[in-house]
């Protein structure tokens, strides 16, 4: 018999939003979170503009120790971590911490402080040979991208097992898509699952400086981020953090806890072409989309909205929305499609488990969230990009993509209506 996976606790700490509230609420009123950047001089760069998070460790229950041993993006990750079990209302002792897992992704770990302290060891890159007495003391655990899970699954007593998923933009998809597959297995009956990245630094910021990636509206920023408009010009970068509280749906009906909605289906494949460039046909973001359908029992003509990784690339638009032709046919012109990076930005890794955070409340709440700053339509674009405003509807199925650096390509299917029992 089939273990069903059911969503039961999410969190979020994202630009504009700490906070399911606070998040939902900049999403359905179509607000942009991108300014320029406040976390460091950004005047020598291209491109000057972000999507940061208004974020105090301390007053978000972080300890000075907390602070001083952890990297930016595993706060913003335990925090996260720490609403969604609260929200699921898995209080200490509420479940068997040995049949508890963590998965959690992200795609540079922590950037952050590895690059503060080269500047420290090295004399701001002077040196050649770096001053091995001065670095910080939790330095190693700046250097293994497996300190976010593990810290996690410490604060939450989790002695299940413990995954960090690195796949570039893909992974808080990717991350989450795993934990349902242990659920699934029966390695665990409860996975905190999610994602986050802290990426705004310098050091990211010169790297997509040196593609052409990122946009460079810096007298606008709060329009910069355009994903499926014509005159888009790049990504807007950004940071955050998601989870979800995965759990086996009887032993959820059985502590009489809340289920949001039941994750039917999880794909990835990877596109073996170019580590940052993509095709126009969009066949593996297809197969991908199909595939996690298929898991569901779902239909191609059922899905209600798909949730677009949108990056505000012209590549990337033209290759997700040939993906869902593809995938859903037909269909695919009757099936709303949105990007919330237009308000939120790309926190790289942390973003997926974003979208599906954004996914179960638009479920929960009969909401599609906009397109945020689309105003001139693409030939090449040619689908319902819900745009500007927020739109009502009610939403059984739901798809959420996510294409990386490296040629990931995955999908996560959400499902209100229970399928997989069929």
């Amino acid at each position: 018999m089939t273990r069903r996976v059911a969503v039961t606790g999410i969190g979020v700490v994202a630009p504009g939003g700490i906070g399911i509230k606070d998040f939902w609420e900049l999403l359905v009123d179509g607000r942009t979170a991108t300014r320029q950047i406040s976390l460091f001089d950004a005047a020598p760069f291209r491109s000057r503009i972000a999507a940061e998070c208004d974020f105090d460790p301390v007053a978000e229950g972080l300890t000075e120790a907390e602070v001083y041993r952890l990297d930016r993006h595993i706060q913003l990750g335990i925090v996260a971590a720490r609403e969604a079990v609260e929200d699921a209302g898995l209080a200490a002792g509420a479940t068997d911490g040995w049949r508890t897992g963590v998965v959690m992704g992200t795609a540079v770990g922590s950037t952050t402080r590895l690059e503060d302290e080269y500047v420290v060891v090295s004399g701001a890159g002077r040196e050649w040979v770096v001053d091995a007495d001065n670095p910080h003391p939790y330095l190693y655990h700046a250097l293994v991208p497996s300190t976010l899970a593990s810290e996690v699954a410490g604060d939450n007593a989790a002695h299940g097992p413990v995954m960090t998923v690195s796949n570039g933009c893909t992974s808080g998809l990717d991350a989450v898509g795993y934990g349902f597959q242990l659920i699934e297995d029966g390695q665990a009956d409860v996975v905190i699952a999610g994602a986050a990245d802290a990426p705004i630094s310098p050091i990211t910021v010169a790297c997509f400086d040196a593609i052409h990636a990122t946009s460079t509206r810096n007298d606008d920023p709060a329009h910069a981020s355009r994903p499926f408009d014509a005159d888009r010009d790049g990504f807007v970068l950004g940071e955050g953090a998601a989870v979800l509280i995965l759990e086996e749906l009887q032993h959820a009906r059985r502590r009489g806890a809340q289920v949001y909605c039941e994750l039917g289906g999880f794909a990835t494949f990877g596109n073996a072409y170019h580590m940052t460039g993509l095709t126009t046909e969009g066949v593996e973001m297809a197969a991908a989309i199909t595939s996690a359908l298929d898991q569901a029992h779902a239909n191609p003509d059922e899905v209600d909205y798909v949730n677009a990784h949108g990056s505000s690339t012209r590549q990337n638009d033209r290759h997700e929305t040939a993906a869902v032709k593809r995938s859903l046919g037909d269909h695919a012109y009757r099936t709303a499609m949105s990007s919330i990076k237009s308000m939120v930005g790309h926190s790289l890794g942390g973003i997926g488990s974003i979208e599906l955070v954004a996914c179960v409340l638009a479920m929960e709440n009969g909401v599609i969230p906009p397109t945020a700053n689309y105003e001139t339509r693409d030939p090449e674009c040619d689908l319902d990009y819900v745009p500007r405003e927020a739109r009502p509807a009610r939403l059984d199925l739901v798809v959420s993509v996510g294409s990386g650096f490296g040629g990931f390509q995955s999908a996560v299917v959400l499902d209100g209506a229970g399928r997989r029992a069929r």
